[in-house]
């Protein structure tokens, strides 16, 4: 695999810009850490069709200036504190700060694309804008989720897809893109990507509630406290008898209640439903598609394979 220090190359992507008062937020985003998730799949992708560094660092630049921006924007209007164990960007800084630096992040991250070679631009720019597009769209079902009373558990994968899969994939797919990956094979990249898109996604759902706040970066019971449906909760909707189901709706809309109370109470009303054991099954659902899928890749050496093979095993065991 192509060996690169990301947080290194992150914390120092925006040194030396100005003014400092829009670009420090940018940094301080950028340099909070995480998984690292999206750029290393534009390595592994643009590895597995033997493409060089200097191929994937605009493409890894992309995605995870804009994967920031959305995260700055998403927790201002789901008014979150903390991110990765430190304050939000609305917090350190404030509200119209962290606005017009989510813009401006937006916004460079379309510059980074167009570091790529001339003849992918037409493959690389259609993906991406549609991918922008999507996100967006994959927002606002998450913000009407809030309000709806009955969701499907159709409607809420689908929800997930655009609002987080979409760009994981367009991570694996642009990485192959850089390296002038033939289409049939970026086209399956794409959508192993979906499927570690999805497990991630209703992961991320589970560690909100079961997590480890230590390892997990944000405070537990973060989705309850906002109100937001998560794939439990959908889950749990779709599964419980209608006096369990008023019960549930009761916790989580109550905040008359304190919150560590509404907290304990839903996850023991999960657990006699057996949610988690449920949505163990869709996560190995998606971990074994993902898996299936890259199997049908011939072309690429397993050696080269195996990066992407070992992260799509972790996802059972992720924590964070």
């Amino acid at each position: 695999m192509l060996k690169y220090n990301l947080d290194n190359h992150f914390d120092a992507l925006l040194d030396n810009e100005h003014p400092i008062e829009l670009f420090e937020p940018m940094a301080y985003a950028l340099s909070s850490g995480g998984k690292r998730l999206r750029p290393q799949l534009v390595l592994m992708a643009c590895n597995m069709f033997n493409g060089t560094l200097n191929n994937a660092i605009p493409a890894m630049n992309a995605i995870e200036v804009f994967h920031n921006f959305t995260l700055i924007h998403d927790d201002i209007m789901d008014q979150a504190d903390v991110r990765r164990n430190q304050p939000t960007v609305h917090k350190q800084f404030d509200y119209p700060t962290a606005i017009l630096s989510g813009d401006a992040m937006m916004i460079k991250s379309f510059q980074y694309l167009y570091q790529l070679p001339q003849e992918v631009w037409h493959l690389a720019l259609p993906l991406f804008t549609t991918t922008a597009m999507e996100i967006c769209k994959g927002q606002q079902y998450d913000k009407n989720f809030e309000t709806k009373k009955h969701i499907s558990i159709d409607e809420y994968i689908e929800m997930i897809r655009l609002k987080t899969a979409v760009l994981l994939a367009t991570s694996l797919k642009l990485g192959a893109i850089a390296a002038s990956a033939p289409e049939e094979y970026t086209n399956t990249l794409y959508e192993i990507g979906i499927n570690i898109g999805l497990a991630f996604q209703i992961q991320d759902d589970y560690l909100d509630l079961y997590g480890d706040p230590l390892t997990f970066g944000k405070k537990i019971g973060g989705d309850i406290a906002c109100g937001k449906k998560t794939f439990l909760y959908v889950l749990a909707n779709t599964q419980a008898k209608q006096y369990e189901k008023e019960i549930i709706n009761a916790y989580y809309h109550n905040k008359n209640i304190i919150l560590s109370e509404r907290i304990e109470n839903i996850k023991q009303l999960y657990n006699r439903l057996n949610i988690p054991q449920t949505y163990q099954q869709w996560l190995t659902k998606y971990v074994n598609k993902a898996i299936e899928l890259l199997n049908t890749l011939p072309v690429v050496d397993n050696e080269k394979k195996q990066p992407l093979q070992d992260l799509i095993n972790k996802l059972k065991d992720r924590n964070r």
